[in-house]
């Protein structure tokens, strides 16, 4: 799965800057996550992406947008993605190492941020894959945890091992500068090959599945609804598909630019 916003053609000069990689994770053989610097003037609003630039051997640039996990007073830029099989970005990004070299362009991009809810009590937060990457973001935010009363992430992978994050996410609520918001943050975690772990937290099943039969709302102990709930899909176009139809189907709209609404979606492939 990777982010399927359009490519951009990337060029060093007025457009962008040269960061330097400061870490490489690999949670998996095909899943890492990487660290650069952060250009001095540099703004982003958690849930938007960024446009990033490497450079073959013969010279070419080629690029790629990629959710930013890291949180708004970071002073470097986190990514998590997918190799990618054969992808030529995939297979320059299989080399990164601290200081290697990477294009950022000077903005930054996209509209799947809280802030395009005008209201809510419940904000929920639905990912496959590296489609957790924003709400990594969303949810270092203290302002999220200020307007919402309850958060709740819903995670959704193969396997366990492909559950990242979890010690980031399991420790959110022990920051001082998110709990003084008054928030409660609920995770669950579905995997939908390995079932020998499922638990109360940890479901086995697609999301949609979990949705329509129930499960999530039972779990978390919280109903979806026009009035409260406010809802965030990110990952598999498919999944977004259902899962928006199963939404209008409750009455629910998505957000545009002039008319509120109660959900948003970005699609990772």
């Amino acid at each position: 799965m990777t982010n399927v916003i359009p490519d951009s053609a990337i060029t060093s000069g007025e457009k962008d800057t040269l960061e330097t990689i400061t870490s490489v994770h690999h949670w998996t053989d095909t899943l890492l996550s990487f660290r650069c610097t952060r250009p001095s003037a540099y703004q982003f609003t958690p849930g938007q992406f960024a446009r990033l630039g490497l450079r073959t051997e013969s010279g070419e640039t080629v690029s790629r947008a990629y959710s930013l996990t890291s949180a708004m007073t970071e002073n470097t830029l986190e990514f998590y993605l997918v190799l990618v099989p054969n992808g030529p970005f995939s297979a320059l990004l299989s080399k990164l190492l601290p200081g290697d070299k990477i294009l950022v362009e000077k903005s930054s991009y996209g509209f799947m941020t809280a802030d395009r809810f005008v209201d809510g009590e419940d904000l929920w937060m639905l990912a496959t894959g590296t489609g957790l990457g924003p709400f990594i973001s969303i949810l270092q935010d203290p302002v999220v945890w200020k307007k919402f009363r309850h958060l709740v992430l819903v995670h959704c992978v193969r396997n366990t091992e492909e559950l990242a994050y979890q010690a980031l996410l399991e420790g959110l609520p022990q920051r001082t500068e998110l709990a003084d918001g008054g928030a409660s943050l609920t995770l669950v975690r579905a995997t939908t090959r390995d079932a020998q772990t499922a638990s109360p937290r940890h479901l086995h099943g697609r999301i949609t599945t979990l949705l329509e039969n129930g499960t999530l709302e039972h779990v978390t102990g919280h109903s979806i609804t026009v009035e409260a709930s406010r809802v965030m899909i990110c990952g598999n176009p498919e999944m977004i598909t259902a899962t928006r139809e199963m939404l209008v189907q409750r009455g629910m709209r998505p957000c545009r630019r002039a008319i509120p609404g109660q959900f948003v979606t970005e699609d990772y492939w």
